[in-house]
């Protein structure tokens, strides 16, 4: 069995992503029969060849559909919260897109480290499931003053590290609200709208404001190596735990992807072949 996970359309492809199943043996490859992810190579089939270094084992305790709902959104957000948010116990977290599966992760990973998370929706139509999911706030970004929760929640200290897959013109109210030396890591641009930057808020707090990728790390062995570990041990331990949302029959892949676009889910969209 194979299980392909959907994702959105206008993401960047990457070396870590979403495919779990049965490995042939090739002449870079002599282990067999091990959890796969897929990458910029062509995935959608029964049968793939990967090179190595596109390849990660996932821990046993995973069915070979958690596995292909893992790696992709835990890497993205280990990049992001770990390795250049430099996330520490008792920060004020934004997430930003926080019922994505990148997002549910994110909201995962930064528990683990301590972080207080103030998880961002469109509307409070999907708070009580993010609380569910472990946030420990929720805003509604089209029906609450941003600004003003973000520095009420905070006793007015501000946030110290924004995780944002949006972008546009809504980015200045959070930036308003960020404390002394906060960093803004944006990983995405899902608005299509350029972003908003205040300029005082950057040059009085030393704010760090910033885009990442995730081929930051999947191309930096030493870096994929530590993400690597950082997710497998997390996965092995449970204390990170993939989220589904729905699984699809592989002749149902065009259902699939108009559930994606409805953006109803929240966590991952699987297809099993």
């Amino acid at each position: 069995m194979t299980a392909i996970a959907i994702g959105a359309l206008n993401a960047a492809p990457a070396p870590l992503a979403n495919t779990a199943g049965i490995i042939p043996a090739t002449i870079a490859m002599v282990v067999i029969k091990i959890g796969r992810t897929r990458s910029e190579y062509g995935t959608y089939g029964e049968i793939v060849n990967m090179p190595v270094h596109a390849v990660v084992k996932h821990p046993e305790n995973l069915t070979m559909e958690q596995a292909a709902a893992s790696w992709m959104m835990f890497v993205t957000a280990y990049g992001g919260l770990i390795e250049f948010g430099k996330v520490q116990k008792g920060d004020f977290v934004v997430l930003g897109g926080a019922t994505s599966s990148v997002g549910i992760a994110a909201i995962q990973i930064a528990k683990m480290q301590g972080a207080n998370v103030i998880a961002l929706s469109r509307t409070h139509a999907k708070g009580d499931v993010l609380l569910q999911k472990g946030a420990d706030f929720v805003i509604a970004t089209k029906e609450d003053d941003v600004t003003a929760k973000l520095l009420e929640i905070t006793n007015g200290k501000g946030v110290n590290l924004v995780f944002d897959p949006l972008g546009d013109k809504e980015a200045a109210k959070i930036i308003n609200a960020m404390t002394q030396d906060g960093k803004y890591i944006i990983y995405g641009a899902l608005s299509h709208d350029d972003i908003a930057v205040p300029v005082f808020p950057i040059l009085g707090k030393h704010l760090t404001v910033r885009g990442y990728e995730l081929f930051e790390i999947t191309t930096v062995p030493e870096k994929l190596a530590q993400a690597k570990k950082f997710v497998f041990d997390g996965l092995a331990s449970c204390q990170l735990k993939p989220e589904i949302d729905k699984v699809f029959a592989f002749d149902e892949m065009a259902e699939a992807h108009r559930y994606m676009e409805s953006n109803a889910q929240i966590g991952k969209i699987l297809v099993k072949v």
